[in-house]
């Protein structure tokens, strides 16, 4: 029995070894290609053991000099700012909605399920930001358009609130003399990490992968986040090597700059970041996205 145990556990461990080089081989073809040389890529195609290296498209990027610094500034506070007030907002929401004893908890709930099945569409988002709040060309222009909340994410928290928060823990608090807000400050949130976590990671996740709002509602480059820059860095490069220059005065070298290249590298330079903050949130990930999954 000893024996069939360790074979189990053995054959579960390679299994996962397994599945996690899966999910890493991908970043390492990316990285490896980014640092391929160009003409290496046309000739043979992307490959995990290249004979010629190549750190051009990391330097064309980094000949943007202020322009990547300031980006990723701006990105860094979109996503601080954005992923806080989100998780304000959604989590004054699903309280109430949790709450057996809110007389308008149906109602609310309600709005919030339809926003799941119907959308106003991008014209009448575009009128409401550029027009009615006047948005457009400034940072909030990249936070409120996703400030807005999702429906998933309070229908998510709610849950956890209805299963994991003692109602009795609730009473006990108002009958001590605490408050709503008291008891939700002091006592609910403490007790829901977790899902705050979770949740968290989803919304710094959309914030920092954030190219749409950008596309829409920013044309000033001073505004541009790091994805909207990247996005044009690469636009440029494909532009000056596409060839259209044959009969021009442009160089050989502008015609030759790296464009299969940059596309990596920009993946690389994009993801980089949620890379390093993800192993941090990961406990809280795992025990927040099994909500429901057991109830004790």
């Amino acid at each position: 029995m000893k024996n069939e145990h360790l074979s189990l556990q053995w054959f579960g461990h390679i299994i996962m070894i397994l599945l996690s080089l899966a999910c890493l081989v991908p970043f390492m073809l990316l990285f490896l290609s980014s640092i391929t040389d160009e003409k290496e890529i046309i000739r043979n195609g992307y490959s995990f053991l290249p004979t010629q290296y190549s750190l051009l498209a990391y330097r064309y990027i980094w000949e943007q000099g202020a322009d990547i610094f300031r980006a990723y500034g701006i990105t860094v506070l979109v996503t601080v700012v954005g992923t806080t007030a989100s998780l304000v907002i959604t989590s004054l929401l699903a309280y109430p909605i949790a709450r057996k004893d809110y007389p308008l908890r149906n109602v609310l709930a309600f709005v919030v399920f339809f926003t799941l099945l119907f959308n106003g569409g991008l014209v009448p988002s575009y009128l409401i930001y550029s027009q009615l709040l006047d948005i457009k060309n400034t940072i909030w222009a990249l936070i409120i358009p996703g400030l807005l909340m999702n429906g998933f994410n309070v229908m998510l928290m709610r849950t956890y609130f209805q299963t994991s928060i003692p109602m009795e823990v609730i009473e006990s608090a108002n009958m001590d003399g605490a408050g709503e807000f008291r008891t939700f400050r002091s006592i609910v949130l403490p007790l829901s990490m977790p899902i705050l976590a979770t949740v968290g990671l989803f919304q710094t996740i959309t914030y920092w992968n954030d190219w749409m709002n950008g596309m829409v509602y920013i044309t000033d480059p001073h505004y541009y986040s790091i994805q909207n820059l990247l996005n044009r860095i690469l636009q440029d490069a494909q532009f000056l090597a596409s060839g259209q220059f044959k009969n021009s005065s442009v160089s050989t070298a502008v015609q030759s700059l790296p464009s299969s290249t940059v596309k990596m590298a920009i993946a690389v330079i994009g993801i980089i970041p949620i890379l390093i903050v993800y192993p941090f949130f990961q406990k809280y990930f795992v025990k927040g996205i099994t909500i429901g999954a057991v109830k004790g």
